[in-house]
């Protein structure tokens, strides 16, 4: 039985990939933010009679609150075999986070960066540890840029490229991790879920809505992708890839800038020191 941490598992893909897990008789822990949701979604799981499932609060909004999730979970698994970083968010308004980062900046890689840096010792106990980030093609708009870390420092405010920068900075991050891994048994990779069937895209005007549903996936197509990330043999020596469904894994070039990803790493670690 391998233990599994997954955010943002109580909808979506992460829901459909707990599902998987479990099916496979593992412990699944869903790191979630709202509990009444998780709650249900773990009833859901444990009605399949396969695996055990284990909730914890996880809410990315707070690096203090992310800390403590982490420390929680240390406390009791000194092995965690599969990370999932699948949680994120995006809105069209300019938000600060509990810490006063850009919130999408820092619910979807911040807090991210902080929950995996905490839990890297407990993968890398794992015999074979797997550390997965959802990034998006989205990343190809994206841009880093330290002068829009902060809310309070934002002049001109666009939602769709704030969260390209978020995914931009997830695919960095695991290239960067994936680097600092080499060597050792722990992989990092990330994956672009393709347009996907969830609660993103339902709130949208329902017009919207029902034009794009034309087009979106199931999210057990993306589930699929992760299982096969974490736990296929031809996965074991692939670590810093970048895999999509749907649409061709095209990187960008600030993707591609390893130089890029250890300044944002340097300046991630600046920002979480005092939790690590």
């Amino acid at each position: 039985m391998k233990t599994i941490v997954i955010t943002g598992a109580n909808t979506g893909i992460g829901l459909a990939t707990a599902e998987s897990f479990v099916q496979d008789g593992d412990h699944v822990i869903i790191a979630c933010r709202n509990l009444d949701k998780a709650e249900k979604a773990k009833q859901y799981l444990e009605s399949l009679n396969k695996g055990t499932v284990e909730i914890v609060q996880l809410d990315l909004n707070s690096l203090e609150q992310v800390n403590q999730a982490a420390n929680q979970l240390l406390q009791k698994y000194p092995q965690i075999d599969v990370l999932v970083n699948n949680a994120g968010m995006m809105t069209p308004e300019l938000e600060a986070t509990v810490d006063g980062y850009e919130k999408q900046f820092g619910v979807n890689y911040l807090g991210p960066f902080l929950w995996t840096m905490k839990l890297l010792p407990a993968v890398k106990n794992s015999e074979h540890g797997r550390i997965i980030h959802l990034a998006s093609m989205m990343h190809l708009m994206g841009s880093i840029k330290p002068e829009n870390f902060k809310a309070d420092q934002v002049k001109k405010y666009n939602g769709v490229l704030s969260y390209a920068n978020s995914k931009l900075a997830n695919l960095l991050f695991s290239n960067i991790l994936a680097k600092q891994l080499e060597g050792t048994n722990v992989t990092s990779n990330a994956l672009h879920p393709g347009g996907v069937d969830s609660e993103i895209y339902r709130e949208l005007p329902k017009y919207q809505y029902k034009v794009i549903k034309l087009f979106l996936i199931p999210t057990t197509k993306p589930a699929a992708l992760i299982k096969t990330i974490a736990t296929d043999p031809k996965w074991a020596n692939r670590n810093g890839d970048y895999v999509s469904l749907q649409t061709p894994a095209i990187k960008s070039s600030k993707a591609k800038d390893m130089q890029l990803a250890q300044q944002l790493y340097d300046q991630s670690i600046q920002f979480v020191g005092k939790y690590l």
